[in-house]
């Protein structure tokens, strides 16, 4: 098995346990299209192209609810916005080694490929970080797609209890409960809970998200500032 092979093979097995959490909201997100009454064709090219599920939704949403053009690309944009802060920070992981694949990096890059990549991809001498990083979201964008297109196709036949109030949320704590390895990590999460929490209802076209972000940022870096550099965390 070559090492590109085996590196792919070994994101996508450490992508899979995220799967589960995945399937409802693709189904979900697919229903959601086929009810703003686009067909499959504009739900699988939505699906591809937006490579992003809450984007998606909340695209989705806002276009049903009669919103503008306008509303609903901006709003989708804030949504993503977090994903800024994913590529500078993976860039000094992937760039040594993308080579020519570096432009067409930034398309493959979700949360659960950001989060397998830093948490585990990159500290694996026997893979090459960029194809690992791709495989995991092979085997993302493959359930992804598929879930996308039943859930159009299902349309109504998908559960009205199946709320992603509570799935999208398992989806997300999933990935950070690995990385939560010291004191500080743990506080900035909470941090950045909380700010959500607050700003998220209050703040107009969801620029609580970011906001929520930046502040969980600006704890976290002030927290490590605080510490003696070199020493080991807390």
């Amino acid at each position: 098995m070559s090492r590109t092979t085996h590196s792919m093979r070994a994101g996508a097995k450490d992508v899979s346990p995220i799967i589960l959490g995945i399937i409802p909201f693709g189904l979900v997100t697919g229903a959601a299209v086929a009810s703003a009454g686009f067909g499959l064709a504009e739900a699988a090219g939505m699906s591809l192209l937006v490579n992003a599920g809450a984007s998606q939704l909340a695209a989705t949403s806002l276009f049903i609810e009669g919103a503008s053009l306008f509303v609903v690309i901006g709003t989708a944009l804030i949504v993503n916005a977090r994903m800024f802060i994913y590529a500078t920070s993976i860039a000094p992981v992937i760039s040594p080694t993308a080579g020519k694949l570096r432009p067409v990096l930034g398309h493959p890059l979700l949360d659960q490929t950001y989060a397998v990549t830093m948490t585990y991809g990159r500290h694996r001498d026997d893979v090459d970080v960029v194809w690992y990083f791709v495989g995991s979201w092979l085997c993302l964008a493959s359930v992804w797609q598929v879930t996308n297109i039943v859930g159009v196709l299902a349309g109504s036949f998908i559960p009205a209890e199946w709320a992603l109030d509570f799935t999208v949320p398992l989806v997300f704590l999933a990935m950070l409960a690995p990385t939560l390895k010291h004191r500080i990590d743990g506080e900035t999460a909470v941090a950045t809970a909380v700010a959500a929490a607050v700003l998220v209802p209050l703040l107009p076209l969801q620029t609580g998200l970011p906001a929520a972000i930046i502040i969980g940022m600006v704890w976290g870096a002030a927290r490590d500032r605080a510490n003696a550099s070199g020493q080991v965390r807390e």
